[in-house]
């Protein structure tokens, strides 16, 4: 039996949910705007906040297998193909969308959607979409790893270029303190990994809710400060639409792009599969935190269109990913060490 065999049985539901997280990140929200941390409370919440996102990425340094990273870098075509989509290709669209200011977003929006366009690509729905799809899972989940992990440098120092002071609160020092408050505690967990890596295996459920909780929590804060400042009076619904039509665009000509991109490039039908994938989604588990220590009291509006990319990205890839899974294909084979597809370029596939 393959290893990733797991990962194989996934399946997504024949119509399209609401991610269930997607609804407990409303509700948190919708807390925070109820009932707003103030004065002694949201000193508290920031300072768990904080530590929360450290031990969250603590975990990711944890859990990244070392030798799964450096075995996938043997495939260094694809790894660099999706890393150019998530750190270049995308912010070029996110600066493009400037143009669209003052008429369908405000400066507060765009500025989140251009860090949307900043923070690194998803790993787990990536995985479960290339396998659903009959994709290359090992490829997807080294294409993955990688961009989680360039991101957390990458990220902030984009950010520190392309926004500059802009991001209300965001200054130089935010990397310093990114740095110590993300990078840090990952390369801890990497160095730990020899000793706690088969506990973090074995509970990875249990941690996996400790993830979503402090997601959670890093919402509440940052929504919270942004109702006592009152930063939500910037947001009507006409630009809310403009917002969503925005981000409906560039899923759009990131599908695109990885998709035809990719055979340009003369990949095979399962790496084109990890690369749209892979290329074309954004973290909401690593943008939330990062959002929270770059941008401050402005967080709640910058992680606004990554919290309504998620949820878009989440049903879109559905759909393509239960439409790829039918396409014929004459010869599937396993992947080699390097998380190669030894299927022919193009083989047995539909051009669309």
């Amino acid at each position: 039996m393959s290893k990733w065999s797991t990962v194989k049985r996934l399946r997504w539901p024949n119509w399209m949910p609401i991610d269930p997280y997607i609804l407990l990140l409303l509700g948190t929200v919708g807390l925070a705007a109820l009932l707003p941390a103030r004065g002694t409370g949201a000193d508290l919440a920031s300072g768990a906040s904080t530590a929360a996102i450290a031990f969250l990425f603590f975990l990711y340094g944890a859990r990244l297998s070392t030798r799964e990273a450096l075995d996938g870098l043997k495939h260094w075509r694809l790894h660099v193909t999706v890393l150019a989509c998530t750190f270049v290709v995308f912010p070029v669209l996110g600066l493009a969308a400037r143009g669209l200011v003052p008429v369908f977003l405000n400066d507060p929006l765009h500025q989140g959607l251009l860090f949307l366009t900043l923070v690194p690509s998803t790993i787990q729905s990536s995985i479960a979409f290339t396998s659903i799809a009959r994709g290359n899972v090992p490829a997807a989940i080294c294409a993955g790893s990688f961009s989680s992990l360039a991101g957390i440098v990458v990220t902030p120092l984009l950010a520190a270029t392309l926004l500059g002071d802009s991001g209300g609160g965001f200054s130089a020092g935010s990397v310093v303190e990114i740095v110590l408050q993300l990078l840090v505690p990952f390369v801890a967990g990497q160095l730990l990994r020899r000793w706690i890596g088969s506990f973090v295996s074995r509970h990875r459920k249990v941690l996996g809710l400790v993830d979503r909780g402090s997601i959670l929590l890093v919402v509440y804060t940052a929504f919270s400060e942004g109702m006592v400042r009152g930063v939500w009076h910037q947001v009507s619904p006409a630009r809310l639409g403009g917002l969503l039509a925005a981000e409906a665009v560039l899923l759009a000509v990131m599908l695109l792009l990885t998709w035809y991109g990719a055979k340009a490039l003369r990949f095979g039908r399962e790496d084109r599969i990890a690369i749209q994938f892979a290329g074309s989604k954004k973290s909401l588990a690593a943008g939330l935190p990062m959002a929270s220590v770059l941008f401050g009291a402005q967080a709640s509006l910058a992680v606004l269109p990554l919290m309504l990319f998620h949820q878009m990205q989440l049903m879109v890839c559905a759909v393509i990913a239960k439409r790829r899974s039918h396409d014929p294909v004459t010869e599937v084979t396993a992947p080699d060490r390097a998380g190669r597809s030894r299927t022919g370029a193009g083989t047995g596939t539909r051009s669309g």
